[in-house]
């Protein structure tokens, strides 16, 4: 048996769901498909296809197979192509995981002129702000924020944001402007905290001011570990929050939606990076993808600055508001 061969048959196979069609597509008879699959399953002594008269579906170790499979072949015809020189023109299957506001506010509204630039590339995009093992779990790269741990993770730093301390102008009228941290100390403010989607752990509100650091545990209705359900609790004046000022939450803040607080105390800064295995062939599918977001997010980093430059005084939208 030629495992390559019975590994491109299984493959398109399970791609076409029916021997026929792959063995039309393979120019082969009806048998040899068939007996190629039987090899196959014989020689790693599992079922890979649930076979009925109406019906071809995978079994779940089929599954798990069929995906390492597609990774190979892809990995091999990419090798192919780079020793022939053809690199101009990378494709294959991509698979990324990037948080849900990054996806849903970044990398979305711009895939079209991606994949009008890679038109070969198929990505498959997962949105958590969970940590992800990228080798175990079949991930290309991750888009995450914070600092960087893992040693077996290349990363590139795609830009700082700076985090800001706000609310709704509704929950400031409840609740009052706070003019230092020692106003959220023993009274009636609540946060809508952020939470570790590893640990569980709630992250603590930050300040800074002349040397001075302090670091408050808020109490909180609702908590989140997604940045846009954080937000929108935010918005719905369930607490104060520490968010990173990105576009979305500039134009909030321009708008008069969400009002900036405690300007004088400092909260730091977040820094966002792409990442994917060290050790891993960069493929030039992965290349084209992260020098791409590289440089989306290098414009998007300008634009926020000269932005922020233009419109500093986000408190004068607090106008009316009790202090």
């Amino acid at each position: 048996m030629d495992r390559l061969i019975a590994m491109q048959t299984f493959a398109l196979v399970a791609e076409l769901s029916s021997f026929s069609k792959a063995a039309e597509a393979l120019q082969v008879p009806n048998a040899t498909v068939s007996t190629r699959i039987s090899q196959l399953e014989a020689h790693l002594q599992v079922k890979l296809l649930l076979r009925t008269t109406r019906r071809l579906s995978l079994t779940e170790d089929g599954a798990a197979y069929l995906e390492r499979a597609q990774r190979l072949l892809q990995d091999l015809e990419e090798l192919e192509s780079r020793v022939a020189g053809d690199v101009a023109t990378p494709k294959g299957r991509l698979r990324i995981d990037v948080p849900a506001a990054v996806g849903r506010h970044v990398i979305a509204p711009h895939l079209p002129a991606f994949f009008q630039r890679y038109p070969g590339i198929t990505l498959d995009i997962g949105s958590s702000d969970r940590p992800v093992d990228l080798v175990t779990e079949g991930v290309d790269c991750v888009i995450r924020g914070g600092a960087v741990h893992d040693e077996q993770l290349v990363a590139r730093k795609l830009g700082d944001y700076d985090v800001i301390t706000c609310a709704s102008p509704a929950y400031l009228e409840r609740h009052g402007v706070p003019k230092s941290p020692a106003d959220l100390q023993g009274s009636s403010h609540m946060a809508v905290n952020f939470f570790s989607a590893k640990t569980g752990r709630v992250f603590n509100f930050d300040f800074e001011k002349d040397g001075q650091t302090l670091e408050l545990l808020m109490p909180h209705h609702a908590s989140a570990n997604d940045a846009d359900a954080q937000r929108a609790l935010c918005l719905q004046g369930l607490g104060l929050m520490q968010y990173p000022l990105t576009q979305e939450t500039q134009d909030q803040l321009e708008s008069g939606a969400l009002v900036q607080v405690l300007q004088d105390w400092k909260v730091g800064s977040l820094s966002l990076y792409v990442m994917y295995p060290r050790n891993r062939h960069l493929s030039a599918r992965v290349r084209v993808f992260v020098d791409w977001v590289v440089a989306l997010y290098s414009e998007k980093f300008v634009a926020l600055e000269a932005a922020v430059q233009r419109k500093p005084a986000f408190k004068q939208r607090a106008t009316g508001i009790k202090r």
